[in-house]
């Protein structure tokens, strides 16, 4: 007889991995409709929306306004 697990809701979600995955996708995007090899820090920033203006980049992490993301269109 074969047993086959039923189907169970999931209930977890990680908002972090998502939102990084959200990210990366961005990322992908810009890269991909980028004319040169690589994005520039300036590029990327824009991109994930942080705040490059104090020049090292040491500390990109930081959002401007949060996980907030603009609607398509």
């Amino acid at each position: 007889m074969l047993y086959v697990a039923g189907h169970r809701p999931t209930t977890v979600q990680d908002h972090v991995a998502l939102v990084e995955i959200d990210l990366t996708g961005e990322l992908m995007i810009a890269a991909a409709a980028a004319s040169e090899d690589r994005l520039s820090p300036d590029r990327i920033d824009e991109v994930l929306e942080v705040d490059g203006a104090d020049g090292g980049g040491a500390d990109r992490g930081q959002p401007l306004a949060g996980p907030t993301r603009r609607s398509p269109g």
